[in-house]
């Protein structure tokens, strides 16, 4: 049964008109017929069972059976600091990231960083990466949306952090998995290609952060948010 993101308030008999995204996969890809099925969800947290009303070229519209309380979100409010990279990387690390449970995502501009974005450029990509977190619950069964925040420098995002948990990967030994009480929320920094310099993790301490290794491996920049959520659900979420 498809699931798709609608932001609209659910209540049993209303009707709901799917933004184009989805009225398209609905109407023009599965061509689903009237009467069909859908579970839709409402990106904070609600979902709904309801049935397709119209499925035409100009307007798809489904009605709300039943809602519900949705689940899969983690007890650990994980807010990622990715440093923004190229092509499909950021994408991936995105991606993979809501589906292990972050609450929310700042892409980053560190010292190593050799995208600059810009004005509509960067509102552009703000909006593709905010996509890529909505299709991904979709696909996971989150029916919260966590917010991809617009790009920023390293330096104004360090100063945001509130969380009990601070963690910046980097190949010093360390790690904070051995904390007594399990923290409520974490925030999580990872570099980009190259790493942190000597100077980006010198502010990061500054600001709380400690050392999280990860082996001796050196990790993608893809690939390094994966493996530290992982870990940080595992011993602090719900793995």
């Amino acid at each position: 049964m498809p699931r798709l993101y609608v932001p609209a308030a659910f209540a049993p008999g209303i009707r709901v008109e799917l933004p184009e995204g989805p009225a398209r996969h609905v109407s023009r890809v599965l061509r689903m017929s009237e009467g069909a099925p859908l579970v839709l969800f409402d990106g904070c947290g609600g979902e709904a069972g309801a049935l397709l009303e119209e499925a035409g070229r100009k307007r798809t519209v489904a009605r709300i059976e039943c809602v519900w309380p949705g689940e899969g979100e983690s007890p650990l409010a994980v807010h990622l600091g990715q440093a923004i990279s190229k092509g499909d990387r950021m994408d991936y690390a995105i991606q993979k990231a809501v589906e292990l449970g972050v609450a929310a995502i700042t892409p980053l501009y560190t010292e190593r960083c050799d995208v600059r974005l810009k004005d509509e450029r960067e509102a552009k990509k703000q909006a593709h990466w905010q996509a890529v977190a909505d299709s991904a619950c979709e696909q996971s069964g989150r029916a919260t949306v966590p917010t991809v925040h617009p790009p920023m420098a390293l330096a104004e995002w360090l100063v945001l952090r509130d969380e009990p948990l601070k963690l910046m990967l980097h190949l010093a030994t360390g790690n904070r998995f051995d904390m007594i009480e399990r923290p409520p929320a974490a925030a999580l920094l990872i570099g980009p290609e190259g790493g942190l310099t000597e100077q980006d993790i010198h502010a990061a301490s500054t600001h709380g952060f400690t050392p999280l290794t990860l082996g001796p491996r050196v990790l993608r920049t893809e690939t390094a948010p994966v493996v530290a959520l992982t870990l940080l659900q595992h011993h602090f979420g719900d793995m």
